[in-house]
This record gives structure tokens, sequence and C-alpha cells, in this order.
């Protein structure tokens, strides 16, 4: 079957990397209606532009207010029902990042724009507490982060994802959070009373143990090796703690998978899961650019393996097959998970945490704590 990549969007693939940027390609997104295409016009300005736009951009925070903040799950493959993500956009740049396309809807690019406008959803405590306080609301299994990192940079300043866990620990409400952020750390004081309750369970997202593969892979996000102590830091705390070796990328990380749990075990983690890389629509061709850019040597084989897994495509989105892929390799990666969790004693399936706590009626938000 032919790729459904938008194949008018390649126009800038080849302009180089970033330092601590994902991606270079402000590539267009699946909406637009113009295509635009760069012209040397003999006065060497082409070349001029390609060097500024190498020049590392700063980030942009846009602050929203939104109607509601908390998402609906439907999807079997996914083991929560609603989920909460404060920040559309993540500066982290992971550049297979399966959220990167949702910045099309807001008419900016899932590459470039991705990691460097960051919407922050500044009422989102508020839209929180609200719901929770409905008559009409009854507790479901809930995630911080499914999306967009709750602990990406900005968080430090901005401080929505604590505000959010107050509100939940005020409604007595069960959580789930992953993260591939050490600011998690910031928050233990909140989490682990809950946890020590039930109520509280985080997941570290830890894709290689290589800092060199992290820094293009990942280029902001908390180093391989701090992730890890993170993961301690949580255990020690008495928080369960998960290690989420996402995504299985063939010929990259895919040979760590084994030691990722292994270190993850060593520390503390007490389950773990994996996923397999994902390109929906804009993800696939700036993958496949950062590929080129990278490991030229090894592009056309991680792509093959891709297309297999995937049933000849770049992307396979149903249900039962998304997070797994299909085929041979699929099976004997999922082989390997199996063999490794069961010989390190890690459990593959999400901690069932407690609903049965939640109280609808909360304490009010103290005047003190409303100035902030």
């Amino acid at each position: 079957m032919p790729s459904t990549t938008p194949q008018a969007t390649f126009v800038f693939a080849t302009r180089g990397a970033i330092k601590g940027r994902g991606t270079a390609w402000a590539i267009e997104h699946r909406f637009t209606s113009e295509h635009h295409e760069s012209f040397d016009d003999g006065w060497g300005t082409l070349e001029q532009a390609a060097q500024e736009e190498r020049c590392a951009p700063g980030t942009q925070i846009i602050e929203q207010t939104v109607k509601s903040i908390l998402s609906g799950n439907d999807s079997p493959d996914i083991p929560f029902d609603l989920s909460i993500n404060p920040y559309r956009g993540c500066e982290h740049g992971c550049v297979y990042c399966f959220a990167r396309p949702t910045h099309s809807y807001l008419n900016l690019s899932p590459g470039l724009d991705f990691e460097t406008k960051i919407i922050a959803k500044v009422n989102a405590v508020d839209r929180l507490r609200a719901a929770l306080a409905s008559p009409g609301y009854e507790p479901l299994t809930l995630n911080i982060g499914s999306a967009t990192d709750a602990y990406q940079p900005v968080e430090r300043r901005l401080r929505i994802t604590r505000g959010l866990i107050e509100v939940l620990a005020d409604f007595r409400h069960a959580f789930s959070i992953i993260t591939k952020s050490s600011g998690v750390e910031r928050d233990i004081d909140l989490i682990a009373p809950l946890a020590r309750n039930n109520l509280a369970a985080v997941y570290v997202s830890v894709p290689t143990l290589d800092g060199t593969l992290a820094r293009i892979m990942e280029p902001r996000a908390a180093s391989p090796e701090r992730r890890i102590k993170t993961i301690e830091t949580l255990a020690k705390a008495g928080i369960p703690v998960g290690v989420s070796v996402s995504p299985m990328i063939p010929f990259i990380n895919e040979p760590e998978l084994e030691r990722v749990l292994e270190r993850a075990r060593e520390v503390g983690a007490t389950s773990a899961f994996a996923t397999v890389l994902r390109l929906p629509w804009e993800v696939s061709p700036l993958f496949q650019q950062w590929l080129d850019t990278h490991f030229p040597e090894r592009a056309a084989r991680v792509m093959a393996r891709v297309h297999e897994m995937r049933g000849g495509r770049d992307n396979d989105p149903r249900f039962e097959t998304r997070m797994t892929g299909q085929g041979v390799w699929a099976q004997l990666l999922s082989q390997r998970f199996k063999k490794a969790t069961q010989r390190l004693g890690l459990r593959t399936e999400r901690r069932p945490l407690d609903l049965s706590a939640f109280r609808r009626t909360a304490p009010a938000p103290s005047v003190q704590a409303s100035l902030f």
C-alpha cells in the first residue's frame, strides 16, 4: 500500500540539525492551503536564511484558557479512562513524539513549532476542580502527561502540574503520571502520601541508556542516567514507579531493551511497559529526515522494518496493533520483553489504584494559594 505521508511537505527536508532541538524543520502541516519553497535569488539570501534557521530558536509560551481539562479515552490499548495534559507541544523535542500532529489543529508546524511554541493551559487547575466537584462526575482511571510531558521545563515556573496534583489530593482522586523529566521529584511531598494509600503511581520513560543517542533523539529531556536516578528517588520515597521503554525503534534503541529494564529494576522499578514506534501524519517525514541526518547508513533498514510491522505502510492507526505492531519482528520484540520482565520480576500491567477513596466535597482553595 502507498505511504500516507503528506508528500508536498518534503520541500525543506534537507535542512540540517539545530543544537538542542529535535528537528530543524518547520514542516508545513496537513491542513495548510499554501506550500512554500526556498528560492536562491543570486544574492546569497538562501544560504543566509539557512544559517539563521540553524540558530537555536527560543521557546515561546502561549497562555490559553480551556473549557475543560479532562480528555476521555476510548482506545482499548490504553489502560486509563481520562487524561490531563496541562501543556500542548513539548520542549523536550522528542523527534518521534506521536503528539506532534496535534499542533496542526492550531495552525502551527508539528515540526519546530511543536517544541518552540508551547501552549500552557493556565486555568487547568480551576477546570479540574470544577469537573471533580460536578454532581455527575464519577471517578475513573486518570493519567497526567499521556500526550505531552507535564514536567517539561516551563512547569518549573508555571507550576500547573503541581496545582493539578493538589486538586487531586484534595478530592482523594487516584492518578498516575508518565514523564521523562526529573522535575517530578519536586512534587514527591504531594505524591508520596497519596501513594501510601494506593492513590498514585509514576512511570518514567527511558527509551535509551545511551546519552549521545538521547541528546539527538530527545534533546531537552533529562539525561538517561538522571532519569534512572529519578526512578531510584521515587522508589525510595515509597512511590510505586514503573519504566516505559518506549518507543522501540528498530536498529536504533531496540537493542537496549533488556539493559534498560535491568537498570530500572536495579534502582527500584517494579513494573514496565514498551510500545513500538508510531509515525502518524507529519511525524513520518520528520522522523525520516532525522534518520537521514543522524543515521544515513541505517535509514533504509529502519524504515523497512517499520513497514514490515505496519503492513507495508509508515503507520497503522488501528487500536489492536498501533502500540505493538504486527509481523515477525513485532512478535520477537514482544517475546524479548516478556522474557526479560519475567526474569526480573517486573509486572507488565499498570498498577491498579484505589478509586473508592474519592470524595466529592474537597476543601476550598485558600486565599493565599489563589494569589499564585
